[in-house]
């Protein structure tokens, strides 16, 4: 049953159950911040809870009818528990404390308290237990948003910039255009254009070479296939990437690698749809679309005689710019948390979610890498990371990140970090020292070092 006000539902949902109704009322008026429901008993608890979801509950282990004992106090634990596993449950009692705190805490209690209460400790401990319940959904929002948020060929982004690439890329995708696709390295250039040929229709393969990983030697040959005994090792007739993709795609990435005596026969193909193979007589039509990418500046490759500029206007009827990671605001953090999901479960870490700091840190970095060099750092986080939480530290961002957060909470949070570690490594680990250093209670501490997930 609530005793809140019907102006407070707004309020977070904080269930009291306890069967002392002069020990209710103190707690109902201590926590004035929250909407309070009460419950006496087990049934009445489960009631509320599946009615109310409330994130926090308190649970005095001594319930009717076993008030002088712990089992309907554990019995209603487990119940809740086994309804809503991500409810923080905190317990309290004065029966066999350090028995029942154990039992508690292996049952999954999120924390005890042992009575008599302390009103402004246990107030403690509830903040907390909320913060720690709001992070946690947090986590979880922004993992279905990982999934809602995967679009044109499982590219993933929630920036307005990205989105309105993938809906220029959708749009085109049907007709019959070349495209190029103009972006930093790593701003997944590949990924668009295999979306492209997902939504364009054609029924034949998505073929991608880089241009600028092959020799000029053999690039003529890879494209265009050969004929058996064109050149020395040419011991079969081999069919180029552009007869590969007979009725699908061809991505050219770093097309401004490709040598301008090449540039000549990619032209007539672009103007004739055939080709001859090296060494080879026979023209031979082929139907391939093709789409190309290069973070070079290729107007200024033009202008100074490098790249063709007839060849330039075939292969540029749509011209798509990709901005970098740095230019899509919230993404890092979305395409990092993705990451780490990935990375955890194929390596089997313990590392699960970020830390405050790391997410700062995530938020500040420019990124010169773009997507694939916070892949590369996640990747690695994940296999370095000694707790539950990656931290800046083993993202290698600590130092270089260089902008504290922006973010209020999350300031707070990593001041918090800060100032327990350095105290903790100036008591050399003994927690009461480190709590005098800091000027605040042992239960404050172990609270705190719990929530941040901190070791001695």
């Amino acid at each position: 049953m609530s005793d809140a006000p019907a102006l407070s539902r707004s309020l977070p949902k904080l269930l009291i159950v306890e069967d002392d109704a002069g020990l209710q009322r103190q707690l109902r008026w201590a926590y004035d911040g929250y909407e309070i429901f009460t419950a006496s008993t087990r049934e009445e608890a489960i009631t509320v809870l599946r009615a109310e979801e409330p994130p926090v509950v308190t649970l005095d282990l001594g319930l009717p009818p076993d008030p002088d004992g712990t089992t309907e106090g554990f019995a209603t634990l487990e119940t809740i528990l086994s309804l809503r596993p991500d409810t923080k449950v905190i317990v309290a009692s004065g029966h066999g404390a350090h028995e029942s705190m154990l039992r508690a805490i292996s049952l999954g209690a999120w924390d005890f308290y042992q009575k008599p209460i302390d009103i402004d400790a246990l107030g403690l401990i509830v903040a907390r237990a909320f913060h720690v319940h709001a992070l946690e959904a947090e986590n979880r929002r922004l993992a279905e948003r990982v999934e809602a948020g995967a679009v044109l060929g499982g590219m993933l982004t929630g920036a307005p910039e990205m989105l309105k690439v993938t809906r220029t890329i959708e749009r085109v995708a049907s007709a019959d255009v070349s495209v190029m696709l103009l972006g930093a390295s790593g701003t997944g250039k590949e990924l668009l254009a295999r979306g492209l040929h997902d939504k364009s229709g054609r029924k034949g393969r998505f073929v991608a070479i880089n241009c600028a990983a092959i020799p000029d030697t053999l690039l003529e040959s890879e494209l265009f296939g050969h004929e058996k005994g064109a050149f020395t090792g040419a011991v079969k007739t081999t069919e180029g990437k552009i007869e590969l993709a007979q009725g699908g795609t061809l991505f050219l990435d770093e097309i401004g690698d490709v040598p301008l005596p090449l540039q000549v026969k990619l032209l007539r193909f672009l103007q004739e749809r055939v080709i001859e193979r090296v060494g080879g007589r026979q023209a031979i039509a082929v139907d391939t679309r093709i789409v190309c990418a290069t973070h070079q500046d290729i107007d200024a490759m033009v202008a100074d005689n490098r790249f063709r500029e007839d060849l330039y206007y075939r292969l540029a009827e749509i011209v798509v710019r990709i901005p970098s990671l740095a230019e899509r605001p919230g993404d890092a953090g979305l395409l990092a948390r993705h990451f780490l999901r990935k990375y955890a479960a194929q390596m089997n870490t313990a590392a699960r979610s970020f830390a405050p700091d790391a997410l700062a840190a995530i938020d500040a970095w420019g990124w010169p890498g773009n997507v694939r060099e916070l892949e590369n750092r996640v990747k690695r986080a994940a296999i370095m990371a000694e707790g539950k939480h990656v931290t800046a530290g083993d993202l290698d961002l600590d130092a270089q990140a260089g902008t504290e957060p922006v973010n209020l909470k999350a300031a707070r949070e990593l001041a918090d970090r800060k100032a327990i570690r350095h105290a903790l490594a100036r008591a050399e680990g003994n927690i009461s020292g480190t709590a005098r250093l800091l000027g605040i209670s042992r239960p404050t501490l172990y609270d705190l070092m719990k929530a941040y997930d901190l070791q001695p």
